[in-house]
């Protein structure tokens, strides 16, 4: 009678110990974590995105789907990351609209200079629910491996060097370093600047030993990528949204439930909502910040030659991106 005790016992120890065992493996099946990379530091507005649509995701999925943020350009710059998704080896990518379009060209669109009055309308046109659809339409129709699920923005652009812009005329046969976009080396050059491309990673080094005179960014990213001990003169030119989007790779939208694909959509949803203004408090702290330390911030940008070179861009530039970029830029200009 013991030996069947014992045998009793041991079976069902073991019957509840496979039990456990497919119950923690079933539970560890449910819960998925999917890469999200970005190049610049979790201290930007890319880390505010990434813990805003982390938050969203978690919250919808009852902690089911989350994210893994890979930050600094740890899994590669822009191109390369966009390659990699592509490719199916990263889950989500955050990139500019301006790096957007080297894979979309009418992306572009949204990197056209002075198309946004003020910050209050680009907060409004990001969050634009036809904005996005038609941003997104747009990709789709281009890209293959990979899909846009909404728009954020780390504020507006602005020139650095080592000297002071007032003038469009202060930039002239400067050497600027921009993104390699169709609407960068158009709108640059007519402002009588010289266009040179680059990797971010490599600009600070370029600004040091004189390769480029000037550089532009948002101001957050130049105070955290500390490009102002190179460049110790922020001028606040405004002149392009620093807009961004985020991809989805094919493989990781394609492993979705219909019901994942929601909660996905509205992690994202909730980025283009949230993400904007409190990019641009970043930015505020950012420049309050760089005085406090020094950095010559300088606000007395006459834009209006700046405004007057690109006026005449904007619609030449949108037609020959073709026509989604027509349309998005007239649902931008239509936003009140």
């Amino acid at each position: 009678m013991k030996t069947s005790f014992v045998i009793r016992r041991t079976i069902l120890c073991g019957l509840a110990a496979a039990a456990t065992a497919g119950w923690i493996g079933s539970a560890a099946a449910q819960n998925r974590s999917f890469s999200f990379a970005y190049d610049q530091p979790n201290t930007t507005a890319y880390g505010l995105a990434g813990n805003i649509f982390d938050a969203k995701l978690k919250e919808l999925s009852g902690g089911k789907l989350s994210i893994n943020q890979f930050p600094g350009a740890q899994l590669g710059q822009e191109p390369q990351m966009l390659q990699k998704m592509r490719a199916g080896d990263i889950d989500f990518v955050i990139t500019s609209t301006a790096n957007a379009s080297t894979l979309a060209p009418q992306a572009g669109v949204l990197s056209l200079h002075f198309i946004f009055r003020d910050q209050n309308h680009l907060m409004k046109a990001l969050a634009d629910p036809a904005i996005s659809a038609a941003f997104r339409d747009m990709v789709k129709e281009s890209v293959q491996g990979a899909h846009v699920l909404g728009l954020m923005t780390m504020g507006l652009r602005n020139m650095y060097s080592k000297k002071e812009v007032h003038t469009v005329a202060d930039v002239k046969g400067q050497k600027v370093r921009v993104q390699a976009t169709k609407t960068e080396d158009t709108h640059f050059p007519a402002y009588g600047a010289q266009t040179v491309h680059m990797p971010f990673g490599e600009v600070y080094t370029s600004l040091q030993t004189g390769v480029v005179n000037v550089a532009e960014n948002g101001v957050n990213v130049y105070e955290t990528n500390k490009h102002y001990e190179v460049a110790p003169v922020l001028n606040m030119t405004q002149h392009e949204a620093n807009n961004n989007c985020i991809w989805v790779s094919d493989k990781a939208w394609n492993s979705f439930s219909a019901e994942e694909k929601k909660w996905v959509q509205e992690a994202a949803d909730e980025v283009s909502r949230r993400e904007p203004a409190m990019a641009f408090k970043l930015e505020a702290d950012s420049a309050a910040k760089l005085q406090k330390i020094g950095v010559k911030v300088n606000s007395n940008v006459d834009k209006s030659g700046f405004m007057k070179a690109a006026a005449p861009i904007q619609d030449e530039l949108a037609k020959e991106l073709g026509p989604h970029a027509v349309k998005i830029l007239g649902l931008v200009r239509a936003v009140k």
